[in-house]
């Protein structure tokens, strides 16, 4: 029987997995965000996974809020004086209004329930706040490695995605973003990572975890043989990069701090 999973967590069943294999963002990336925000009090990443994202965001604010609806995931975030992890879905957050001054979003928003968590965004936004979303696209590798990388996702897995993921294979163009937008640099992940590690990120998608839930079957361990028959050091790192899609924008409200837009729903 498929373990019941709250809607939107797509990761719960390979919490572990995610914490030790889930790639790092550069140290840059943050650097903008924090170079667009109108004050560095309080941020909050929504869909923070184990903290991927949170603990370097919270280097340039004086406190960080974490946030994710699967309880497994934030069992797993590193302690931080300065980050504050909270159980709370993107759409419902515990967070008093206008409190917020950057809003980030790393690898999730495809998840969400958009008109809901925008007027979340709304209510927990202060005057001026900023909100960063990001995704990374497929990643490449070269040759037969990559070769075997891209038949898994595309062909193996390929109608195991969930549907809101066809927003990355969009790379965000045709995600509600409704926002006043700030121009954004380009940027991309780079790393160079071993057979096991290639093999434990890609045991993390949404996909993959779908494939076995139906099947009962890890697909990756086929791809896992492959890989082996022509990654002749398994412990030689070999390159990996995913280019990243970035949207940044201005939450607008008022003078007197009510917001522009739609009037929030009532909870």
């Amino acid at each position: 029987m498929t373990e019941r999973r709250a809607p939107g967590d797509h990761f719960s069943t390979v919490s572990a997995g995610y914490a030790a294999f889930r790639p790092r963002y550069p140290r840059h990336l943050f650097e903008f965000v924090a170079s667009v925000a109108q004050r560095r009090r309080r941020a909050w990443d929504c869909g923070a996974g184990s903290g991927q994202a949170t603990v370097d965001l919270a280097e340039w604010f004086d406190e960080t809020v974490g946030s994710d609806v699967s309880a497994e995931q934030i069992a797993r975030a590193p302690a931080h004086p300065r980050v504050r992890w909270l159980v709370a879905r993107a759409e419902a957050a515990p967070l008093a209004p206008a409190s917020i001054d950057v809003i980030v979003v790393a690898q999730a928003l495809h998840w969400f329930d958009h008109a809901r968590f925008y007027d979340e965004v709304r209510r927990v936004a202060a005057p001026g706040t900023t909100i960063a979303a990001w995704t990374c696209a497929a990643p490449t590798m070269t040759g037969d490695v990559g070769e075997a990388v891209r038949r898994l996702a595309f062909e193996t897995l390929g109608t195991y995605w969930p549907p809101e993921r066809r927003y990355v294979d969009e790379e965000y163009r045709t995600i509600p973003f409704p926002f006043e937008r700030i121009a954004t640099p380009s940027f991309q992940l780079e790393d160079h990572w071993t057979l096991a590690q290639v093999v434990g990120y890609i045991r993390t998608w949404s996909a993959t975890t779908r494939y076995i839930d139906v099947h009962g079957v890890d697909p990756v361990d086929a791809v896992e043989r492959e890989l082996r028959s022509f990654w002749a050091d398994p412990d030689s790192p070999r390159q990996i990069v995913w280019p990243l899609l970035l949207l940044a924008g201005r939450v607008a409200r008022d003078s007197e701090g009510s917001v522009h837009g739609d009037r929030l729903h009532r909870r």
